[in-house]
């Protein structure tokens, strides 16, 4: 798998990872992949087949009867299960609840995995978002970014994503999902060895998405 023209962006929920993603993918004419999206994917078609998402075993098991496929345009990302768009469902509250007990069995992460270095290896060119690209996925990945921001920006992000009132509450719940991201025995969510840590807490998106891309910029530009 070549990853000279891997960008890789990790961080935590509501840190600005899809919107910069999907901006810096724009910006470099490259592929898009959200991996958080799959995983969101393979939760809703979980509890569509009435599996228990606290059942390892049975997660494990069921997992592999799903049939994922993940569009890489960045203007126009999809997802699809078995055929079915779920675009939509997948941002419910009920998918959101259930995605890291999912995320955290061993055996749907490997699966996912695979399927994700499949689409990168098919790729002439992608950024890559997600919580273990730049440490499991892709870990000599060009560029590897760790986009962070505190907590309670975050929960501003995520509640106006989603139409949410209460941002305390979308607060306690990303503080939570990190807890539980950060501390799975399979690919946790870490900031990858030569990764370069952006706080977005403060700045633009435009600011962000620069930053960036002057070091893709850089960093193509001493690959040549």
């Amino acid at each position: 798998m070549s990853t000279s023209r891997v960008v890789a962006i990790d961080g935590p929920s509501g840190s600005g990872k899809s919107s910069t993603s999907r901006a810096v993918a724009a910006r470099l004419g490259l592929a898009y992949l959200d991996t958080g999206a799959m995983y969101r994917a393979m939760t809703w078609a979980l509890l569509q087949a009435k599996v228990d998402v606290t059942d390892a075993e049975a997660v494990a098991t069921a997992a592999h009867t799903v049939t994922l496929a993940s569009g890489t345009d960045p203007a126009s990302p999809t997802i699809y299960v078995d055929g079915q768009d779920v675009s939509v469902p997948i941002r419910g509250e009920e998918v959101t609840a259930a995605v890291s007990p999912v995320a955290t069995v061993p055996a749907v992460r490997h699966l996912l995995v695979a399927r994700q270095r499949d689409i990168i290896a098919g790729s002439d060119g992608i950024v890559v978002e997600g919580r273990d690209i730049g440490s499991v996925v892709v870990p000599d990945a060009a560029v590897k970014i760790y986009l962070v921001a505190d907590p309670g920006a975050r929960a501003v992000r995520r509640a106006a994503e989603t139409g949410a009132t209460d941002a305390s509450a979308t607060e306690r719940s990303l503080v939570r999902r990190d807890q539980i991201d950060s501390t799975r025995a399979t690919s946790p969510l870490l900031k990858a060895t030569g990764a370069v840590q952006i706080d977005s807490t403060h700045l633009s998106l435009d600011d962000v998405v620069q930053a960036i891309v002057d070091i893709a910029h850089a960093s193509l530009e001493a690959a040549r």
